[in-house]
């Protein structure tokens, strides 16, 4: 008889092993928490300064702007909590061969890679992020819509799947590569251009450019700002954006399947 495995019970596995690693290396996991508070509090700190001197931002207010600024955190803190030291460890899989041991477990190997260490420590920084968006929309003076929550919510999943399927298309490289680092550079280079509104590059011929590219090709530019826009936007009708947010997700996820299946087809074993 074939045994399927219970996902939910190995993604529970996962977390209790992450938890006790975190418990072994208290110090490391309270350095991780004051580093990140220390890195939280200078953004706090910059903006602050630079709306003492403007109203705006090309349409964003400060505390418009300090809602973008925590949805953005919130989604690449779910990203590098879940996702970021699974894939950035993948190439030490196949350069080691440990990779041999990975396909031999009764388990999608994509869902193995994908989620087998979690980084708690990183995943407190939940905490700092949301007390933000909490601070920022109600100075905006916005009342609690449990529609916008919910559209909110799904919106940021929508996100974390963009850019988990980026990371995962990344990450499969390596079978080709054996080391990457210089892709990873590169995520980290191409989604610094999230940190920051779509109507900020509006205004010149190279923003113009940067906002197509980044909106309709690669919708860098979409992830952060469309579910932010949901929040602040008291309409709360989703636009054509967020339809390209959509798609884009959806594609992004199956072509990152294919990638990584199209990668372990063209593995070769360490023993072989």
């Amino acid at each position: 008889m074939q045994h399927h495995p219970n996902y939910w019970r190995v993604l529970n596995t996962f977390v209790r092993n992450s938890l006790v690693r975190e418990m072994a290396f208290r110090g490391n996991f309270l350095l991780e928490i004051v580093t990140r508070s220390f890195w939280f509090a200078a953004q706090i700190v910059l903006f602050d300064l630079i709306y003492g001197n403007v109203r705006s931002i090309n349409g964003w207010s400060q505390f418009e702007f300090l809602a973008f600024l925590a949805t953005g955190m919130i989604i690449n803190t779910l990203i590098e909590a879940l996702f970021m030291p699974n894939c950035a460890n993948f190439s030490e899989l196949i350069r080691t061969g440990n990779l041999d041991f990975v396909l031999l477990k009764p388990i999608d190997t994509q869902f193995l890679i994908s989620f087998e260490k979690l980084d708690l420590g990183t995943l407190s920084h939940l905490v700092l992020s949301g007390s933000l968006l909490a601070y920022s929309v109600t100075r905006l003076g916005q009342p609690f819509d449990l529609t916008a929550a919910i559209l909110y919510v799904s919106l940021i999943g929508v996100s974390v799947a963009f850019f988990y399927s980026l990371m995962v298309i990344l990450a499969s490289t390596s079978i080709w590569f054996g080391r990457n680092q210089g892709l990873y550079d590169f995520w980290f280079y191409i989604t610094i251009f999230a940190r920051y509104p779509r109507e900020i590059y509006a205004g010149s011929p190279a923003g113009e450019i940067l906002r197509g590219v980044f909106t309709y090709v690669v919708p860098i530019l979409l992830v952060v700002t469309v579910p932010a826009q949901t929040l602040i936007d008291k309409t709360l009708r989703p636009s054509w954006l967020t339809a390209v947010m959509l798609a884009a997700a959806m594609v992004g996820l199956l072509v990152s399947r294919l990638v990584f299946q199209w990668s372990h087809r063209s593995y070769r074993r360490a023993s072989s």
